[in-house]
């Protein structure tokens, strides 16, 4: 098991890396990570939904993704309360102090899963959350040490060397636990460093010097990260300038499923800008992306709050396009009706008027793999639904795209306005089909260069390499038995 020091501190892609690293030795290696708090979610082929980082990392392993991957999935709703999803499937929505107290309820079901995660697997590759060391949190625990002592499995702890005190954090993380939690960890290794590794020789020798844990190296900053995707907002990066086609996101509060903004990123040919709160959106986007949303209407709420909805209507004006993708969708109709109340209290908001539908939100949630054509380009595209509500209207009698899942007969999918400037879709992930990204951004001007999955499994293959020259790899087999 793979812990940290603190959030974000590395350990989705080392451990996505080392998937990576001990497929290509022939092992049959799996992920596994006991809680995941994300907006960010990826659907298996059963239709349940797990953290997008263990959707990279099982593409690491070159494995079939599992809803029992990541048998529990936290999808912040509000800043106190979360939907809660259990071995892909929506268990409810609870606040943060109701979920504290009933957490350990949900440790039989990890185990489970990681049973079965474990299954004709050589090795299976833990992920922690957050760190061991938050030892308020410590009393049912199912993320950290309480799943490695239930599961009986041994801890490497990873420290995050470009964020500074990296030495307190590791000894400050042994000082702090109990001496059963302290013997669990077996070793540690220490991430992004920038410059002459050898530098800091003598940290390492002082950190095992300190806690008695052996050291399993330190890993360069890897730069090529950039090319694979975020697990949650906050690993959100800067938008990338030039390119002939702009494309402006604002950052709403609850932004969900942003991946879809990675392939675009990574176009040559594209200047992606994520406006951040406060920012007006620039004049000169071509086309406005309005991502999806965990919370649509509270969204609606802070999109009007930063005075984006009278930008977006002078972008309009000015013959810009907008796409609206899931939430952002939703939110370009005249009308968003929450009968019982599944966002908040029960009633209907007004939305941007953009497109002529309106969206009743419902208690079923629809999460399933579809594929199929845009129908202005005739272009191939594939992705996934994961949404609650539908969206009716004379707009959508203008499809964006006809869609279906599996093998059954496709569907009408989103709405165009009359003009068709004003766009909105149910699909996430479409752009990461080169077929379809490339008709669309040819619609915009543009050029696509990339094939987007073979740079990601390109990447994982460098980021493998990276680790293979950085770590002692038979120490972590050592550790890991």
């Amino acid at each position: 098991m793979i812990q940290g020091t603190g959030s974000n501190v590395g350990k989705s892609l080392i451990v996505a890396g080392l998937c990576r690293l001990f497929a290509n030795r022939g092992m049959v290696v799996r992920p596994f990570k006991p809680q995941n708090m994300s907006n960010n979610a990826a659907v298996t082929a059963d239709g349940g939904e797990i953290g997008r980082a263990q959707a990279l990392q099982a593409m690491g392993a070159r494995v079939p993704l599992s809803v029992h991957m990541n048998p529990v999935l936290l999808k912040p709703e509000t800043d106190v309360g979360a939907q809660v999803i259990v071995q892909g499937r929506r268990a409810g929505t609870m606040r943060a102090r109701e979920y504290g107290s009933r957490k350990a309820e949900l440790l039989p079901k990890v185990l489970e899963s990681f049973a079965v995660t474990g299954r004709d697997a050589d090795l299976v590759l833990v992920e922690g959350a957050g760190s061991p060391a938050e030892i308020n949190l410590r009393a049912g625990d199912i993320a950290n040490m309480g799943f490695a002592e239930a599961a009986d499995i041994p801890v490497a702890l990873c420290g995050d060397i470009d964020r500074g005190g990296v030495i307190a954090s590791l000894v400050g993380t042994h000082t702090i636990l109990p001496e059963n939690e302290r013997r669990r960890i077996r070793a540690f290794l220490v991430n992004r460093f920038r410059g002459d590794v050898s530098l800091f020789d003598d940290g390492l020798r002082e950190i095992s010097a300190r806690t008695g844990w052996r050291s399993l190296g330190v890993v360069p900053w890897f730069d090529a990260a950039r090319h694979l995707p975020a697990e949650d907002a906050l690993g959100l990066e800067e938008g990338k300038s030039g390119g002939a086609v702009k494309v402006a996101v604002p950052v709403i509060s609850r932004i969900a499923n942003f991946d879809d903004l990675d392939p675009l990123r990574m176009e040559a040919d594209v200047a992606l800008e994520l406006v951040r709160p406060g920012e007006p959106l620039p004049g000169d986007a071509d086309l406005v992306l309005l991502p999806g949303s965990k919370s649509t209407i509270g969204d609606l709420e802070f999109l009007r709050a930063q005075g984006w909805d009278i930008d977006l209507a002078a972008h309009v004006r000015r013959g810009g396009r907008v796409l609206g993708v899931c939430g952002g969708y939703q939110m370009l109709g005249r009308v968003i009706a929450d009968p019982d109340g599944i966002e908040g209290p029960a009633g209907s908001v007004e939305g941007l008027g953009l497109l002529d539908v309106e969206t009743v939100l419902t208690m079923d949630k629809r999460v399933v793999e579809v594929s199929g054509a845009h129908v202005r380009s005739g272009a191939p595209l594939s992705g996934y639904e994961i949404h609650v509500g539908c969206t009716v209207g004379p707009d959508c009698e203008s499809a964006f795209s006809e869609i279906a899942e599996g093998t059954a007969a496709r569907h009408p999918d989103g709405a165009v306005s009359a003009n068709g400037r004003i766009m909105g879709t149910y699909v996430h992930g479409l752009f990461a089909h080169d077929g379809f990204r490339a008709a669309f951004l040819k619609d915009l001007g543009g050029a696509s260069g990339l094939a987007y999955e073979a740079e990601v499994d390109a990447t994982l293959d460098r980021l493998a390499a990276h680790l293979e020259a950085s770590l002692d790899i038979d120490a972590i087999l050592a550790v890991a038995g």
